[in-house]
């Protein structure tokens, strides 16, 4: 039976899950509704506490949810259609209140709607917290306070920079920070919020990243690629800035064989023992517990292979709480017995009616490119059998560009298939996931090489007898649009058809009008307007839009602070006067990301009868 896209985006999801401080409710966010809002459920018994209960009810999406283990209450993040100026919500509690009743506020705790609002860390009593926000200048983010009893918000200490706060520790008398100076360089300070005094405890280190930072029982573990290229678990010193390694990405590769990769998630337990990471091996998601005190380390095996995207342990220890997601299964949320290490899933998104034996998992590829590398990708085969001449075939290209393509669950892939498209999905040098060496193979004058990377994708479909070589789309979003606009100047011989969806047409005009706060970030790794504009305009599809010989179907949001609509106007523009092909959709309630379901429905539509039109698809 044939489906239309609209049903296949009826499948929900569950995601970002937070453990009540009593265990017995999680709360997450769900797309029940058609957009992501705040949910909670029950964990255990059965009837009403088993039924999820809604806790937001916008309009616009909500991005994350935040919950202290001292208190009943949550913090939600929103914005309005797509500008990313987060401000913050708070419910009041997970939706059942005492004996089970259900009853809860949503109040709305930030005011200023032209600022982002960036929450960092909940105080020891769960009444207060601090946040970062660049409402002085809209380019800095400094540090601020909020009482939620009193509603009341005071700035602490004017930063510069990408600053966001990742822990408050010491009796909430200190405050760890980090400065995002570029993608491969983050920055770690430590602020006595007694003395008013800041150290910079990277200062005289190499370039590294620092994520997942814990400070729990007066120690610090993170996790960071300074000591080694697929990172290491790490005790920081807090007084000297070193590192202690506890535990290094390569001892765990033979446990994640056949999969190699880098070390990605990480919690620790209340009481400071223990440990739960992932390692992330060619996408997916292997599970370990840490015993911080022997430093031992088990794999847990009791949980479908897929890609992990939360970790929390539960007030006691006793349970890590999680979400999950393959190829063939939607995100939902599950819950870990760490005694006996049985996993037990809380959440059952809906499949829209949808048979789950018609999904397609890929098979992990890897090809040939053009200095002997070999590149990564996921491959997949529609069920059906090929058509004569072989299936037509989409190369997906991912946005970041240090990002990754996961074997996660993705409607659209599924659709496609259904469709009787095959996809590959390569991770191009500069994706990460694959070390700190890889990431940075793509930066500034080497951008092209990720391009070419691309070629020799069509070269190795261009090998394999399903495939009509004839009838390859290239598609992408963000980033990945830059790369589908550069494949098809560069290489247009090779595609059929393109697909480009918020994507960079032109370097020195996105670098002009991206968001402020993006853009010296930004410069880091694409390179700056003031040393490299020569270069930027070389490598700026807007200049070769004459070569493009293929379709092209470009989308965007009206509302996009990260790639601004200009950039999907100007290549449109510049297309039709080379008397090139294209259509061009904008939605004015959509920023860089399409949230409403009636966007995505009629994006994603537009997708599949433009690739039906030029491909042939099914009924090809």
């Amino acid at each position: 039976m044939s489906y239309d896209f609209a049903r296949y985006l009826n499948i929900r999801s569950a995601i970002n899950p937070v453990l009540s401080p009593d265990g017995q409710r999680v709360a997450f966010l769900s797309d029940i509704t058609g957009i992501f809002q705040a949910w909670s459920v029950g964990i255990q018994g059965e009837g009403v506490a088993r039924w999820p209960r809604q806790l937001t009810f916008f309009s616009d999406k909500i991005w994350e949810i935040h919950g202290t283990p001292a208190a009943d209450h949550l913090l939600a993040v929103g914005d309005v259609a797509g500008n990313e100026r987060q401000q913050f919500y708070l419910i009041t509690n997970y939706g059942a209140g005492e004996g089970g009743r259900e009853g809860h506020h949503v109040i709305r705790l930030t005011q200023d709607d032209q600022a982002i609002h960036t929450f960092g860390a909940w105080s020891q009593d769960g009444r207060r917290l601090v946040y970062t926000s660049n409402a002085r200048n809209q380019v800095d983010f400094d540090l601020y306070l909020l009482d939620l009893e009193s509603g009341t918000a005071r700035c602490l200490r004017e930063w510069a920079g990408r600053r966001s706060v990742v822990a408050w520790g010491r009796g909430d008398r200190a405050i760890l920070s980090v400065d995002t100076v570029a993608t491969e360089q983050i920055e770690l300070y430590l602020l006595d919020l007694e003395s008013g005094q800041e150290r910079h405890l990277a200062a005289g280190q190499p370039h590294a990243r620092y994520s997942e930072i814990r400070w729990v029982q007066d120690q610090v573990y993170l996790l960071s690629d300074r000591l080694h290229d697929r990172g290491a678990l790490c005790r920081l010193d807090l007084a000297s800035g070193e590192l202690e390694p506890l535990l290094f990405a390569e001892e765990l590769d033979a446990a994640a064989a056949p999969h190699r990769g880098e070390l990605e998630l990480l919690a620790v337990a209340p009481q400071g023992d223990q440990a739960a990471l992932t390692y992330n091996g060619d996408g997916y998601s292997h599970l370990f517990l840490v015993d911080l005190v022997n430093r031992r380390w088990r794999r847990v095996e009791s949980l479908p292979l897929g890609v992990i995207g939360h970790l929390q342990f539960s007030r006691d220890g006793r349970r890590l709480i999680l979400d999950l997601q393959s190829p063939v299964q939607p995100p939902d949320i599950w819950l870990l017995e760490l005694e006996t290490v049985e996993a037990r899933q809380l959440t059952f998104s809906n499949l829209a009616g949808l048979d789950p034996a018609t999904f397609v998992a890929p098979e992990l590829i890897r090809y040939p490119t053009f200095d002997g590398r070999s590149i990564p990708a996921f491959f997949y085969r529609p069920r059906q059998s090929p058509p004569s001449q072989g299936y037509p075939c989409i190369l997906y290209v991912h946005g970041g560009p240090a990002g990754q393509q996961r074997p996660d669950f993705d409607v659209r892939f599924q659709y496609f298939l259904h469709r009787g498209y095959a996809l590959l999905v390569p991770n191009v040098r500069g994706s990460t996931g694959y070390g700190r060496h890889y990431m940075m193979l793509d930066d500034v004058e080497r951008r092209l090489d990720s391009v070419a990377d691309l070629k020799h994708a069509v070269a190795w479909l261009h090998q394999q007898p399903l495939i009509d070589s004839r009838r390859i789309a290239i598609y992408g979003r963000s980033y990945g649009g830059y790369m589908v606009l550069a494949a098809l100047t560069e290489y247009p011989e090779l595609f059929a058809a393109g697909i480009d969806v918020v994507g960079i047409a032109n370097w020195v005009t996105f670098l002009e009008r991206t968001s402020p706060w993006r853009r010296a970030h930004r410069e880091r790794e694409y390179g700056s307007l003031a040393e490299h504009r020569a270069f930027l305009e070389r490598i700026s599809p807007i200049h070769k839009a004459d070569r493009i010989r293929a379709p092209l179907l470009v989308l965007a949001g009206d509302n996009d602070p990260r790639v601004p609509l200009f950039e999907s106007e100007q290549i449109v523009a510049r297309v039709r006067e080379a008397g090139g092909t294209v259509e061009f959709v904008h939605y004015p309630d959509e920023g860089h990301k399409f949230s409403k379901l009636a966007n995505r429905i009629d994006s994603f539509t537009r997708m599949a009868d433009f690739l039906d039109w030029h491909l042939g698809g099914e009924a090809g």
